[in-house]
């Protein structure tokens, strides 16, 4: 027993180990805390793009690293039961408890978070929540690493049947996503939206300009284009083709383009979207079809700069 030792390969397992299960449990715990701002979302902190994005990397995160955590747990738990005497080591315990330290810290932090941000009007509900989130996950965990340490049936199925209940609780954790936020293709299609009124609020900052500038308004889009501030009408980011531009009156404009969401403000997935940002609030809402925005110029409010003559 004496001469028993703990190798390169032991050590590396055991802290890659308790990398992926720090990643793990953040990730997790991340997910489920955008799922709450989601389903409770607070009308002073909630922006939509923001939420998704965070989704999609803890979700990513969540993938990569729990078959990652599962294949180097069987590792271990293999070449324990090969060498019993490796589960009493006094390094092993070390290592397993510096993995309940680095998620003991983790919780932590995430609990001085929460109740920060409820001390700062967070919504009592997403409090209570995103605590109760943090507490279960704490209990889960410090559970199975006190029951790891303390057990002397190394060959018992409890280790299996915990990873297939993890995996099952990461897999619907992850698929939720995909009803909360929507399928990878339609966060595609919401980004090309965005895109798309991003290009169409910069247009309309040309064409205001290029009223204030001479007074009328542009025959067509590429009357906007200026060697000097090198500015070329965008076009659509998808289909490449010019976005639609009509002059109804001499101070009455029109931008068209053609989504493929919507974005109306009815439902968690278009509430007070982050991006794009539009300082005057104006009106973008679009359905899942060709839009048009009219556009009125106020004289009064745009005037036109006069041209000095030489």
């Amino acid at each position: 027993m004496s001469s028993l030792s703990i190798t390169p390969k032991d050590v590396f397992l055991r802290l890659f180990n308790i990398l992926v299960f720090y990643m793990l449990v953040t990730s997790f715990i991340t997910l489920c805390i955008q799922y709450v701002n989601v389903g409770f979302p607070d009308a002073l902190n909630y922006y939509f793009d923001s939420i998704a994005g965070t989704v999609r990397f803890a979700s990513a995160m969540l993938i990569i690293v729990t078959p990652a955590y599962l294949l180097s747990s069987s590792a271990l738990e293999k070449d324990m039961r090969k060498t019993p005497a490796k589960h009493n080591l006094g390094l092993v315990k070390w290592l397993v408890y510096l993995t309940l330290f680095v998620a003991a810290v983790t919780i932590v932090i995430d609990l001085i978070t929460f109740v920060y941000n409820f001390l700062s009007g967070e919504l009592t509900i997403q409090f209570f929540l995103k605590i109760m989130i943090v507490l279960i996950v704490a209990v889960a965990v410090f559970a199975y690493f006190l029951w790891d340490l303390q057990r002397t049936n190394l060959k018992s199925h409890t280790p299996k049947i915990l990873a297939w209940s993890l995996l099952g609780v990461v897999f619907l954790s992850v698929i939720a996503g995909f009803f909360i936020i929507g399928t990878p293709f339609e966060q595609r299609a919401r980004r090309f939206d965005s895109q798309r009124l991003e290009n169409l609020q910069m247009l309309q900052g040309e064409i205001v300009n290029f009223w204030t500038q001479k007074d009328i308004l542009p025959e067509d889009l590429s009357a906007l284009q200026n060697s000097i501030s090198g500015f070329i009408a965008p076009q659509d980011p998808e289909t490449n083709a010019d976005y639609e531009y009509t002059i109804k009156t001499p101070l009455i404009f029109e931008l068209c383009a053609t989504f493929m969401t919507v974005s109306d403000g009815s439902g968690a997935r278009t509430q007070r979207m982050s991006y794009p940002y539009d300082m005057y609030q104006q009106n973008w809402a679009h359905k899942a079809e060709r839009t048009c925005f009219e556009r009125v110029i106020d004289p009064e409010l745009y005037r036109p700069k006069p041209i000095l003559e030489r």
